[in-house]
């Protein structure tokens, strides 16, 4: 993937859904209602976790892997999971 905007900036924090496949960040943030929170809490997407993409292609669900699980996620569910990149790769 091309280099952009949101991978130069100082803080590069992006939806879920931004990352190629093979990438990794921490998540920071979850957006959506308690219970949409509390499931994906409940399946491991917590702040300061790790998170990586296996497989991502549109249309279709993303394949993430998560303490050592494989999940996949919905582009709508993948845009509401915010992450932070440690560094550019």
């Amino acid at each position: 993937m091309s280099t952009s905007w949101w991978r130069t900036r100082k803080d590069r924090k992006i939806p879920l859904a931004m990352l190629s496949e093979n990438e990794e960040a921490t998540i920071v943030e979850i957006r959506g209602g308690r219970g949409f929170v509390r499931r994906l809490s409940e399946l491991g997407f917590t702040p300061g976790t790790r998170v990586k993409i296996l497989v991502s292609h549109s249309p279709g669900p993303t394949l993430v892997e998560i303490k050592g699980s494989r999940i996949a996620l919905g582009k709508g569910l993948v845009m509401k999971i915010i992450v932070k990149l440690e560094a550019c790769q």
